[in-house]
Order: C-alpha cells, then structure tokens, then sequence
C-alpha cells in the first residue's frame, strides 16, 4: 500500500507525540498512530522503520523543541543567573506539558551510536554550556553543573507528573528553593 494523500512524517510524529502526552508513551504503538492518521498500521512503515524508529523520531522532535525552548529562554537574558532561572521554568513547563514525548529521551544515546540524534539532543547542553561560560565557571565544572541542573529538572518534574509530592506546600516554591540553591552554587563556584 503506497502512502496516504498528504500524510508525512511530520504527520505522523505529531500524532505519536499527541498519544504519548496524552496516553503515555508506550500508548504510542504503531497501529495507534495509524488509527489516529486513518491509515492502515502497514502504512507507517512508509515513514519509519518500525517502533524503535517511530521512537528516534519522537526523540529527535523532542531534542529540537527542548532546544528551542532553551535558546528562547535565554536569549534576552543577560545575567547567568537569571538565565539559569528562565531556561529551567521553560524546560519545566515543557516536560510537564509533553511528558509522553519526554520519555523518548532516555536513554541518551552514545558518541557514535547515532550521531544525528546525539547531536540533537547535546543541542540544549550547548545553550547551557554558553550561560556557564558567562556565568564564568570553570571549564571542567560546566558539564557537572549542567548535569546538576539537568538531574533537579528531570528528578522534580518526574515527582510532579508521577504525584510523588504529597504533602500540601506548594511545588511551585519548592521547585524555586531547590532551583534557588542550586543556582547560588553555580554561581558560588564561579567566584
């Protein structure tokens, strides 16, 4: 069967990205991206090379928005600090908004696995590596302070989604006193 009038990849990421945040990801099944298109499950096969490429896909989708919303956060910002700030409620808003889509992200391939979507998902860490570099941290501390960052954004928002914070003080203010210390060592480190 040849491809659908009008349906491209983009098509169907898109419609795997929307089963994934609404469903979960492993919701986004072939033959679910195909009832969503109207297409016969054989059909996606035209697009990707089965379930694992759906995924690099997804991935690859993810990695360019995620980077996206990393270079708008911190492009008007001058100061380290606040652009640490802006880039860590966008990321946070983005995870909580595509959590489906989010998960294709890990793992993280290797050097040298898949160099498109290593180089695709190492895009954001660029953004970040350019604020450490402003924010003047030494250059063998960037990584482990972007890795720091990264590890709060993923382990917070991972609680958040999953109801793993119970207790009834508000997450928003928790996010920005862990956020806060964080930062102040970044900086700390810095000086």
């Amino acid at each position: 069967m040849g491809r659908k009038l009008g349906i491209t990849l983009d098509d169907v990421v898109d419609a795997a990205a929307t089963i994934a945040d609404r469903d979960g990801l492993e919701a986004a099944s072939l033959s679910a991206v195909a009832d969503k298109l109207g297409i016969k499950t054989p059909s996606i096969y035209n697009h990707v090379a089965g379930l694992a490429g759906l995924r690099r896909e997804m991935a690859l989708h993810t990695a360019t928005e995620i980077s996206t919303v990393c270079e708008t956060a911190v492009r008007d910002t001058a100061e380290p600090a606040d652009a640490l700030r802006q880039v860590s409620h966008a990321y946070r808003a983005f995870v909580k908004s595509h959590p489906g889509l989010y998960r294709t992200l890990t793992p993280a391939p290797k050097p040298g696995e898949d160099d498109e979507l290593y180089e695709a998902m190492a895009a954001p860490v660029t953004v970040l590596l350019g604020v450490m570099a402003r924010a003047g941290v030494a250059e063998n501390q960037r990584i482990h302070s972007i890795r720091a960052l990264r590890a709060l954004w993923h382990g917070f928002v991972d609680l958040e989604t999953s109801g793993g914070f119970g207790m009834p003080t508000d997450i928003d203010a928790s996010f920005d006193a862990a956020l806060e210390a964080l930062i102040e060592g970044i900086m700390e480190s810095a000086r």
